[in-house]
């Protein structure tokens, strides 16, 4: 993360939490929180998800996005999908169906017919990311509700100058996430491949409840490191409201709140000291 942009990272993160929490202050369903909470992700070219998002090898973005709903283990994802405002409402859209992951084309005609928000594909691209390509990461939340459900959901435009049509491990359950209720629920953002041959959030979610989410994700990561290689981090929930977060990257911009915190806490990595939202 350049200096230069972690004030609006720290800005974003803090804009999405605002977004998830109001929908749980109001009595409203983790799923709709986590869309929310991504949807101004999403929104934010600071990210690598929606607007702003990585540009493929040939200058285009193809966009990956996924929900699961920890209560009725539904899925809902969306991968190499071009022209739509918000993906993660388009793997909302897909949750309840009986396919759980549609690619490029099938997935915008998906989009289509569901009336999703549509868009010229070039309008994804950011002025920024017109001049050059640019190293970004996953965006995702976690999010538990008082009726005791857990959702978990991820968005990104993948790898800066990926070859045309890689899909990394964001739509994919056990990789990029997975959400149980009275298990937990994990996001992952990182290095794609290294996430997915190693079923990360697999892995995380079989060392619960005998281990604390933070103490699991730091295994979990370090064990990829040293087996496959790669960065990457994460974010969890328990069904008790537990927070676990940890990556192996330089930074991870990170918000979160729940109802023992007056105020949000943001961090840009994990060895910072607490911030205030």
């Amino acid at each position: 993360m350049p200096p230069e942009k972690q004030a609006a990272s720290r800005a974003g993160v803090l804009a999405a939490l605002s977004a998830g929490h109001r929908v749980l202050a109001g009595g409203g369903s983790a799923l709709d929180a986590v869309e929310a909470a991504i949807r101004v992700l999403e929104d934010d070219p600071t990210f690598n998800a929606g607007y702003g998002s990585a540009l493929n090898a040939d200058g285009k973005v193809e966009m990956d996005a996924a929900l699961m709903d920890g209560q009725t283990l539904e899925v809902g994802a969306v991968a190499g999908l071009p022209g739509v405002r918000h993906p993660v409402s388009v793997a909302r859209r897909l949750l309840r169906e009986p396919e759980i992951l549609l690619i490029g084309p099938g997935a915008h005609r998906f989009a289509t017919e569901r009336g999703a928000e549509l868009c010229n594909p070039d309008e994804m691209i950011a002025p920024e990311q017109r001049a050059a390509f640019e190293s970004h990461d996953t965006v995702g939340c976690v999010a538990l509700d008082g009726q005791g459900h857990l959702v978990a959901g991820v968005s990104t435009g993948g790898l800066s100058g990926q070859r045309v049509g890689r899909v990394g491990d964001s739509p994919q359950p056990g990789c990029g996430f997975y959400a149980e209720d009275g298990v937990g629920a994990v996001a992952l953002t990182g290095e794609g491949e290294s996430i997915a041959r190693m079923m990360v959030a697999a892995r995380f979610m079989h060392r619960l409840p005998q281990q604390a989410p933070e103490d699991a994700l730091r295994e979990v990561l370090e064990a990829m490191r040293t087996r496959v290689g790669g960065t990457a981090g994460g974010i969890a929930l328990t069904p008790g409201g537990q927070i676990g977060w940890w990556h192996n990257s330089p930074h991870m911009p990170v918000a979160y709140l729940h109802a023992g915190l007056e105020r949000p806490h943001v961090y840009l990595q994990k060895t910072e000291e607490h911030h205030g939202g």
